[in-house]
């Protein structure tokens, strides 16, 4: 599986970014500098060869530019000029959304990763946080502040969107998920992408779908249908070999955990990202483009602005296997609790200390892991 895992999560990302390039036109060039969504207003660690600051804490006025909110010493910055735009470093979050809500006014970010992109060695590095981790979650409004004493790491999604009415700072859910991570690990972001079913289901679509090739069967099928489906045809079971799936089948095969557990689930989701990427590669994509091309403008949520999007898209074919790490907490780390989660009741747990996974964090900013 590791194989697999190479290049998955950065290579969506980017290709749904040049996509958003590609789609801007006129109206792009006008907007170079301006997010493409509400900043995440938070202090930043990213520097440019410029002197200047090109994270999250810039507030950008009408032109993209505005005042620094505050600046974060970087543990460790490389040392060189970029070899793609003048930023040396973003930390980006991607949160893949639990949800169909096409105004993502509500849902739980089941899928959340934090991106360290190097422009100067060039190296990316991206961390796996689990759903499950218990959390305080700061900045709600007073009313339910002291109400919602914990949650789990996913509910900070929830808990920010517009649909709740329970935070009121920027960024809505991807700026409450942000800053969940920053108070509870010292972890800050420069920017976000976050997908939701919506999304997932037409980009799948819009490349063809897309071919899984597996060595062993995965039922995603519920509890006792083996009995209704001896013959194994309902669409929800992927037998051995070569399995095509549209964007529905797809959503299914990489939400599918009741049998397997969240560590096989992220390994599906790897699967299928590499599937997309293979298809976002290839010359047959061309005359999908004006679909996935709205699929992007209306399905997504990110801050990035267009130039940032050109300097990623400018770094992906400059990466090779190695210079792309996968990372997440050691499997002994993994011990299963229970805890009293507010507004829930007693709920499943990762019972992993919060000063080891703030070790863990402070080594990922300093690129001091070891592979994996």
């Amino acid at each position: 599986m590791k194989e697999n895992k190479k290049k998955p999560i950065l290579a969506i990302i980017l290709g749904i970014i040049l996509l958003i390039l590609v789609a801007g036109g006129v109206f792009v060039l006008a907007n170079w500098n301006r997010s493409l969504g509400d900043p995440l207003g938070l202090p930043t660690r990213t520097s440019s060869t410029t002197g200047g600051f090109a994270g999250s804490g810039l507030n950008p006025g009408a032109a993209g530019e505005g005042e620094q909110t505050g600046v974060i010493p970087i543990p460790t910055e490389p040392v060189g000029d970029p070899v793609c735009g003048d930023t040396k470093i973003i930390y980006l979050l991607a949160a893949g959304v639990d949800s169909t809500d096409p105004e993502y006014l509500y849902g739980l970010s089941d899928v959340i990763r934090v991106i360290r992109i190097d422009f100067v060695t060039p190296k990316v590095t991206v961390l796996t946080l689990p759903r499950d981790l218990e959390v305080q979650i700061p900045d709600l409004i007073p009313s339910v502040q002291d109400e919602i004493y914990n949650a789990k790491l996913n509910q900070a999604y929830f808990y920010g969107g517009p649909g709740m009415g329970f935070y009121e700072g920027p960024g809505g859910g991807p700026g409450l998920l942000a800053r969940t991570i920053a108070y509870n690990y010292d972890l800050y972001v420069d920017h976000y992408v976050a997908v939701n079913m919506i999304a997932f289901e037409k980009i799948v679509n819009a490349v063809g779908g897309v071919d899984i090739t597996l060595g062993e069967p995965v039922d995603c099928r519920p509890e006792g249908a083996e009995a209704i489906d001896p013959n194994n045809q309902l669409p929800d079971y992927f037998g051995v070999g070569v399995n095509h799936m549209d964007g529905e089948k797809a959503l299914t095969f990489v939400r599918c955990r009741a049998r397997y557990g969240d560590i096989v689930r992220s390994e599906h989701q790897s699967m299928v990202l590499m599937a997309i990427k293979d298809k976002l590669t290839s010359p047959s994509v061309v005359t999908s483009l004006p679909e996935l091309v709205s699929t992007m403008l209306d399905d997504v949520q990110t801050d990035l602005s267009m130039a940032q999007i050109q300097q990623l898209t400018c770094l992906l074919p400059q990466l090779e296997d190695d210079q792309i790490q996968f990372v997440r907490f050691p499997d002994e780390w993994l011990v299963q609790g229970w805890a009293d989660i507010a507004r829930v009741g007693r709920s499943f747990i990762w019972d992993i200390p919060k000063e080891k996974i703030v070790e863990f964090c402070d080594l990922f900013e300093a690129d001091a892991l070891p592979p994996q």
